[in-house]
């Protein structure tokens, strides 16, 4: 056998190229460099990791060692191996004033490289080189000792690292594996952490936070609690605080709960690829930590969704993910405080009582005014109260008659009373009062019923009912804790129907000839004298028969119950009012009822009678909100169980209130409705005669003069249920009419109420209950998870940990390619397992399916106490378990 020349006599020969490993150890101020054919030249330092080293490879089987007992025990695969690093030389530590060494002529560190000699290397140094150069020997099973002897830095510059590698060579083995090289990375920190870990009981803490607060705010969004007065501008939590410390709470759930799930992964993914029985873990499923905390790589790396949602705890996982996004978002709709309506309530409310129905003194009393009682005593009251009939009636009568206009211009009238224009009206400047028409007649056949057969009469009697006005003051009573909407920024709301009685008023108009009226007119008397001229001081001092003569018989007398039948005498207008005019009949004594003549263009007349009682067929509706309220009758519903006849069902219908006829006398009076004594041809009082009806029915295009009235009386019907009992009659000392000291009166009624409550706004929103269900049960499981497994194992998918573990383990065959581009195709689900060198106490990861990178050495005798390690014995407690669905 030949040896190279500038060997030694007696050195063993180099072996040919081959594929069995050789160790090469190294030291610290060593490097390699690439000898070209054409003589040595200092090459680039070469990289490797800590534990492992490039060694050249071989063609063809060295059979020189096979007959040695040396060879004999490292005899192994024969496939090939390297990077393309060929005639692997040492170089020999530097020294001071070398210039041909790495490093500036004065420097001694060999961490520091800066480029290589330019001058051809001295016949002395190429002398030295050749002395130390050593047969490359292959790895098999065994170490060397001087293994664990070097040093795991080596000087290296990337570009004179890559130089070579780039570099296309003829003349030396190619070198395309890697094998490990001591010294090894023995493990400093424990695998396995007890309860009593730190870690361990953070993990636990969280666990059970994000449990109980997820569990809370799943029975929240359940049970849908209203706050009520807790979340007001006066209340403990105003509602933007409510709001911010909702979004707080629900975004450490999210994040707890993200903490508690990916450590859940961790655990379950580091445990089965330290179980050897099972199947290891793949890249696919490394990235399901990244899924929770970046939802977005779904999208991104969907090739990991693909391989990876497959599996149990991929699906898990994903659904974990939509979970962790979406979780803020079903908080915010179904448990953060939001203003919305609640159910409906079945209360007893209070309201205070301080005056019997339509109490002229009570009214006048309450009249704000400037001018005292002092100043004005017997008509300051008075004053007032005729100016504020006279303001709200117009008003309501102006939005009604701006109704009909609307509804002529629709072409929407109708002759049917249920379906023209409502009455309205307004209380307080800021609730809108909506009445209702009740008892409604055919106008076509009551006036047949009435009409002589020489005269086509034309009767219309109408009744409108209006909501009793106490309620508005009851809501507010403090005694009935109703929130109201500038308690909640102006944003709240309620609605309440109260089983209340109704006043109404009835209008009853029939048109009449001249002669008809002579009775009740007292200048077609024959005693009269043509007093026409002269009416001052009407009615007083006319000769007038005083009660309880029922004067002369009229021809209407059955239709308007005038007579000692009735009980009723019959009104005395002073004079035929001219055209466009009206006359008042408002002395009557002992009347219960003011009446109304008015004459058309065509001289036709009609006399019209006016009074109030109260109603047990309607409820009062009341909805309040900051930009003003809305208040209603609702009035003949079968199916209105709070209707004031289903509460009190003795309570009689329709009992004339003999009072409101001194309210209305005031009312008429403030509207110059009696402006025709005088022809005083009143705006109001010419609109009026020009309702009049020509035929026996309703006109689709004009309100009648009875509907007219009644929507103009609408203001004293608010102002007599002012403060007045909650029931049909007064209940109080029948010698007064008002209370020195307000009583509290109960009824019945229900509530709504708009504040904050939990609970979606939309009933698509119940879709977000799945999010908070399955975050909860993650939870659970999770806790349940960590309380079995009694502590946690080393999280090998944590990037530092993994990135530990890669750096210190043997490359594989099983990821070729994927070192630029990263990993694809069958390469994300290939299985690898973390596995243990024992007598180290090394971890590594290893591709499942390949062979193993790293054998063991012959047992030593220093080596029987790792036996023992508790390392050792975690990891082969934990490898040896049985596999799970996990």
């Amino acid at each position: 056998m030949s040896y190279p020349a500038g060997r030694p006599i007696g050195s063993p020969p180099l072996p040919q190229e081959t594929s069995n490993l050789s160790d090469y150890t190294i030291d610290s101020n060593s490097t390699f460099i690439d000898t070209p054919a054409t003589g040595p030249s200092p090459g680039s330092p070469v990289h490797h990791r800590s534990g492992y080293r490039r060694v050249a490879s071989f063609n063809d089987q060295d059979t020189a060692y096979h007959g040695s007992e040396d060879a004999t025990q490292r005899s192994g695969s024969t496939q090939a191996h390297g990077l393309g690093i060929k005639n692997l030389r040492a170089l020999p530590s530097p020294t001071p004033g070398d210039s041909s060494a790495f490093g500036t002529p004065a420097s001694t560190n060999a961490l520091l490289s800066p480029p290589l000699a330019r001058s051809p290397p001295s016949t002395q140094s190429q002398t030295k080189y050749r002395q130390l150069e050593d047969p490359i020997r292959e790895v098999r099973g065994t170490w060397q000792d001087n293994d664990f002897a070097a040093e795991p830095y080596q000087p290296f510059t990337a570009d004179s690292e890559t130089e070579s590698l780039r570099k296309v060579t003829t003349h030396g083995p190619t070198v395309h594996s890697f094998e490990p090289q001591g010294p090894w990375c023995k493990t400093k920190r424990k695998l396995h952490h007890g309860k009593g870990n730190s870690l361990a009981i953070s993990v636990l803490v969280l666990s059970i936070y994000s449990t109980l607060l997820s569990g809370l705010w799943l029975g929240t969004a359940i049970a849908k609690p209203r706050f009520g007065h807790g979340i007001t501008n006066t209340g403990k939590f105003p509602p933007a605080t409510a709001s911010l410390v909702s979004a707080a709470i629900a975004k450490s759930i999210e994040l707890s709960f993200t903490t508690v799930f990916v450590t859940f992964l961790g655990q379950v993914l580091s445990r089965r690829a330290l179980v050897k029985k099972s199947r290891g873990i793949n890249i696919a499923e490394m990235s399901f930590r990244s899924w929770i905390m970046q939802p977005g790589t779904l999208i991104t790396h969907w090739e990991n969704v693909k391989y990876a949602s497959l599996t149990f705890l991929g699906l898990v996982s994903l659904l974990c993910a939509v979970t962790a996004m979406f979780y803020t978002t079903a908080s915010d709709a179904l448990v953060a405080p939001k203003l919305k309506m609640g159910p409906v309530e079945h209360r007893v409310l209070y309201g205070q009582v301080a005056s019997d129905f339509a109490s002229i003194k009570y009214i006048n009393d309450q009249c704000k005014t400037p001018i005292s009682r002092q100043t004005d005593p017997d008509y300051s009251g008075s004053t007032c109260i005729a100016i504020e009939h006279s303001g709200q009636a117009y008003h309501n009568y102006m939005q009604y008659l701006s109704n009909w206009t609307s509804s002529i211009a629709r072409g929407t009238g109708s002759d049917s009373l249920s379906q023209r224009p409502v009455p309205l009206g307004m209380l307080y400047d800021n609730t809108t009062i909506e009445g209702s028409w009740i008892h409604m007649e055919n106008v076509t056949e009551t006036s047949k019923k009435y009409s002589p057969d020489d005269y086509k009469r034309v009767v219309i009697n109408v009744t409108m009912a209006m909501p009793h006005a106490g309620v508005f003051a009851a809501t507010r009573n403090p005694i009935n804790d109703i929130m109201q909407p500038q308690d909640l920024n102006g944003l709240g709301e309620y609605i309440v129907q109260a089983s209340v009685p109704s006043p109404v008023t009835n209008v009853l108009c029939a048109t009449m000839r001249k002669e008809e009226l002579a009775p009740m007119v007292y200048t077609a008397w024959p005693e009269s004298n043509d007093t026409a001229s002269n009416l001052t001081g009407w009615p007083n001092n006319f000769g007038i028969p005083l009660w309880p003569s029922y004067l002369n018989s009229t021809p209407v007398d059955d239709l308007f119950e005038f007579g000692e039948k009735y009980n009723r005498r019959h009104p005395v207008f002073s004079k035929y009012p001219i055209e466009y005019n009206t006359v008042l009949n408002h002395s009557g004594w002992f009347t219960d009822s003011i009446y109304i003549l008015a004459t058309s263009a065509t001289k036709e007349y009609a006399m019209c009678s006016m009074k109030a009682s109260l109603t047990t067929s309607c409820s009062t509706r009341y909805h309040a909100s900051l930009s003003g309220g809305s208040m209603g009758a609702h009035c003949e519903d079968p199916q209105d169980d709070l209707a004031y006849g289903k509460s009190y069902a003795n309570a009689t219908d329709g009992v004339i209130k003999k009072d409101w006829a001194a309210v209305a006398t005031q009312w008429a009076m403030a509207l110059s409705l009696n402006a025709g004594i005088s022809d005083g041809a009143a705006s109001n009082a010419r609109l009026l005669s020009q309702l009049i009806p020509t035929s026996q029915a309703l006109d689709p295009s004009l309100p009648s003069i009875a509907e007219a009235l009644a929507v103009l009386s609408g203001c004293t019907l608010l102002l007599s249920t002012t403060d007045t009992p909650f029931i049909h009659f007064w209940n109080y000392s029948k010698t007064v009419s008002t209370l020195a000291e307000p009583q509290h009166q109960a009824f019945r009624a229900i509530l709504q109420t708009r504040d904050y409550a939990s609970g979606g706004t939309q009933k698509w929103h119940s879709i977000f209950y799945v999010v908070l269900f399955l975050t909860f049960a993650t939870n659970v499981f999770c806790l349940v998870y960590f309380l079995v497994r009694h502590g946690l194992v080393t999280d090998f998918i944590e990037p530092q940990n993994l990135f530990s573990l890669s750096l210190n383990s043997p490359p594989s065959h099983a990821l070729d390619g994927a070192c630029g581009g990263g990993p694809e195709g069958d390469q994300l689900i290939m299985n690898w397992h973390v596995k243990m060198d024992h007598e180290r106490e090394h971890f590594y990861i290893q591709n499942g399916t390949g062979p193993p990178s790293i054998t063991r050495r012959p047992t030593r005798p220093q080596d029987f106490e790792m036996d023992t390690s508790p390392i050792v014995n975690t990891y082969t407690k934990l490898s040896s378990r049985h596999s799970t669905i996990l």
